[in-house]
């Protein structure tokens, strides 16, 4: 049933400044206590709620006079208790009643102590009512009119008169016939067009006597607004001032860092490296702070591994120029020169281009073990007894290994073939150097292991030390060295948190690998 609709609404949905859709935000929940009390009624409910509570008040005072001008009255006193007479209309629940009926006749006079209490009470009734605009009936103890054209007539039927009659104050609001609209959007008001009606009980010695019956239009809503227009007009700039400034904070918080990062992001697809990134705005949100330091180590990476993949591919076009041209030389001879090429110059060039086939060939593998080795993902779980894996190697290698570590080694956090791939190389390289022995140190704290891996081998020249771990850098290219083994052994170590470096050393080749410990079990 809203799927129609939400697609329409995506359709037609226009482009949006995010500092536009802040400010929009903030007004409209700036908005809606204002558009809450007109349209649900609470600025107007107050109002109705006023008028009755001062037809209490008036009703009450002119009540308290009946009763002490009523003939033979006792002196009056203190009824007890203090307590005010709470409001008891709602718009939003109160019936609106049909206009006020007409008195209807009635049988019998008018009680004369009613109407002899009339005449001092009127005079007051009517002052009053010219000051208060309300009017205010004075009625008998059986609902009748005393004083005015309709003395003698009844209201006895009407619903307030019936409660007071009883001894209980009662307050309806009833349609008033005479309404007339005068404002443009006076429709929007329901209280326009009702009359709030009071009727209280005269009690005198504990019986009821008389009831005033009181009226009065509740006050207009727009002409609440109009008497109140500069309390409201100060206090919207008041809001709008304080939206600007909001909108401000939050520009220079959310927008205008997202705006600079956006900026950020298209320079860096256009080639500008993580240089381009600028530093977070102070003013920003922690979060978008955040979102800047990551954002700006996802370009460094990009920049460092897009460097990585030119220089790997130059060397890759490199390494794979040289036996190429050979298989290519050996080819063109034997077309050229078949025909006179004794067989033994024909097994040496085909023996020239299989041994350059077998390095392309050995190349791709490596290749494909440098990839995967670039994409390997940790493994959280992972676990490895390095004793025991040392051990392994030892046990296979074509030279002397010996071990000085601890008694109790604790595991680290990289898989078996990691340890075993980066073992396996190192003491390879050491025997094609030309060394006869490896010694490998551990040494333990509560996060890592370090291990030192050397051998007695001539090591490695000062001006190679720097481009060991670069793919196809290998001083033993003659003997089938790739120059890729040291750098599939850093990418499988840095994808389990660990690292390998060169260090120096009085003799030999010498290497230190950090492994993360593995957690405990229980935790």
């Amino acid at each position: 049933m809203t799927r129609a609709p939400k697609e329409w609404l995506k359709r037609h949905w226009p482009p949006l400044r995010l500092r536009t859709i802040l400010f929009a935000t903030l007004f409209v929940v700036a908005a809606l206590p204002g558009v809450g009390a007109v349209f649900l009624r609470v600025y107007e409910n107050t109002l109705v709620r006023q008028t009755e509570a001062e037809l209490i008040a008036q009703s009450a005072a002119l009540a308290a006079s009946a009763e002490a001008l009523w003939p033979g009255a006792s002196p009056m006193s203190a009824r007890g208790k203090v307590q005010p007479e709470a409001s008891t209309i709602d718009l939003s629940s109160t019936p609106i009643l049909p206009p006020r009926p007409a008195p209807v006749a009635a049988a019998g006079p008018v009680s004369a102590d009613a109407v002899a209490t009339s005449e001092r009470l009127v005079p007051i009734l009517r002052h009053t009512g010219h000051t208060t605009l309300a009017a205010i009936e004075f009625l008998d103890a059986r609902g009748r009119v005393v004083a005015g054209a309709d003395a003698g007539r009844s209201y006895a039927d009407l619903p307030e008169v019936r409660e007071a009659l009883a001894g209980r104050p009662e307050t309806v609001l009833r349609r008033n016939a005479g309404y007339r609209a005068v404002y443009l959007f006076e429709w929007l008001s329901r209280a326009a067009a009702i009359r709030v009606d009071h009727a209280r009980p005269i009690i005198v010695d504990g019986r009821v006597v008389g009831v005033l019956l009181v009226s009065r239009t509740a006050r207009a809503l727009f002409k609440g607004l109009y008497e109140d227009r500069i309390n409201i007009i100060v206090g919207v700039l008041t809001i709008l001032g304080i939206l600007i400034v909001l909108s401000g904070v939050l520009s220079r918080g959310i927008g205008r860092p997202i705006e600079a990062l956006a900026r950020a992001t298209r320079s860096v697809a256009a080639g500008g490296g993580g240089g381009s990134v600028p530093e977070a705005p102070r003013t920003a949100a922690v979060e978008i702070q955040a979102l800047y330091a990551d954002f700006a180590a996802m370009a460094e990476a990009i920049d460092r591994r897009s460097h990585y993949l030119r220089d790997l591919a130059n060397a890759v076009s490199h390494e794979f120029k040289t036996p190429i041209a050979g298989i290519r030389g050996a080819i063109e001879l034997l077309q050229d020169h078949d025909a006179t090429m004794r067989a033994e110059e024909r097994r040496r060039f085909l023996a020239n281009a299989d041994a350059d086939a077998g390095r392309l060939t050995l190349l791709v593998s490596r290749l494909l073990d440098l990839a995967r080795a670039d994409m390997a993902p940790g493994d959280p779980d992972a676990r490895s007894d390095l004793r025991l894996l040392i051990g392994r190697a030892a046990a296979a290698a074509r030279l002397d290994v010996s071990l000085d570590a601890p008694d109790a080694l604790a595991p680290v956090a990289v898989p078996p073939v990691t340890i075993e791939t980066l073992l396996a190389t190192l003491i390879d390289n050491s025997a094609r150097a030309g060394a006869s022995a490896v010694e490998i140190a551990v040494t333990t704290d509560a996060a890592q292991l370090s291990v030192e891996i050397g051998d007695n081998g001539p090591g490695i020249a000062p001006g190679d030390r720097g481009r060991i771990f670069e793919p196809f850098f290998t001083t033993h290219r003659g003997s089938g060295g790739t120059g890729l083994g040291l750098a599939i052994v850093r990418s499988l170590l840095h994808a389990s948190g660990a690292t390998i470096a060169l260090i120096e050393s009085e003799s030999g080749a010498r290497f230190r690998v950090t492994l993360p410990v593995a957690p405990t079990r229980e935790a």
